[in-house]
């Protein structure tokens, strides 16, 4: 089966062996992939609508994997018991849908060994939100696909031992991914600039409207280009530090 990159690349951040739970499961596509290519021994694919559970009951089938799947009708993580899968896995959903769905279920969510999210948007409120949780981004990684830009966090409950290394002591570790940014990953570094772009745009607009809530927008724009700034600041460390090396 030939997944699409961005779901290619979220199932790669799955821990071979682990059980998982595909919450949001849609057509089963990731769920098949996970089998087939035995990076899982068992998948729960969950949907809160029929339709797709029933395409996904077609692909299961053609695929020959369904002895290994449990497929469920389930609003978020409802049907699934703690301590039934290590990972629970869901892509493709805004962030405070996929906040309200894990906050619903702590104790499935906090005996699961790990999480995979692909927040379709607002990824630094679910950093934020799952780092006062008490969870820690131990990998993440970011594409772009179609012209548009993809976050993938792996997560788990933090221990003392872990919590300087990966803490967000930043806003730009809350907004852009404290591990993207100390590896000085490209696609992050292409995305800066593209939204850095946007916001001024936006910015050379408001200022011809000076009304109070054009005003406030504009600070607002300000310091979301700082914070950007801040951020493209560690990638430019890196060109500064090899000229250096270099003695230029």
């Amino acid at each position: 089966m030939q997944l699409s990159r961005r779901l290619h690349a979220v199932a790669a951040m799955v821990t071979p062996g682990n059980r998982v739970a595909d919450i949001g499961c849609d057509h089963a596509y990731t769920a098949i992939y996970l089998l087939t290519n035995r990076i899982s021994p068992y998948v729960v694919a969950m949907d809160i609508n029929q339709g797709p559970l029933e395409r996904a009951k077609e692909n299961i089938e053609k695929y020959c994997v369904e002895d290994r799947v449990s497929i469920r009708k389930s609003d978020g993580l409802e049907k699934l018991q703690p301590g039934e899968v290590d990972t629970i896995l869901i892509a493709g959903m805004g962030g405070r849908l996929m906040l309200q769905i894990l906050t619903s279920h702590m104790k499935v969510v906090s005996a699961a060994k790990e999480l995979v999210l692909q927040p379709q948007s607002e990824v630094h409120l679910v950093r934020k939100k799952l780092s006062e949780l008490g969870y820690i981004i131990i990998k993440e990684n970011m594409l772009e696909e179609d012209g548009k830009y993809y976050f993938i966090l792996k997560l788990k409950a933090c221990s003392y031992r872990d919590h300087r290394e990966y803490q967000l002591v930043k806003p730009e570790h809350i907004y852009f991914g404290r591990l993207l940014l100390e590896e000085r990953n490209p696609v992050l570094l292409d995305y800066l600039k593209a939204e850095r772009q946007q916001y001024q745009d936006i910015y050379k607009e408001l200022i011809t409207l000076p009304t109070k809530q054009s005003i406030q927008r504009q600070t607002e724009i300000i310091d979301l280009i700082r914070l950007i700034d801040s951020a493209i600041g560690y990638y430019n460390n890196v060109r500064k530090k090899k000229t250096q090396d270099r003695g230029e």
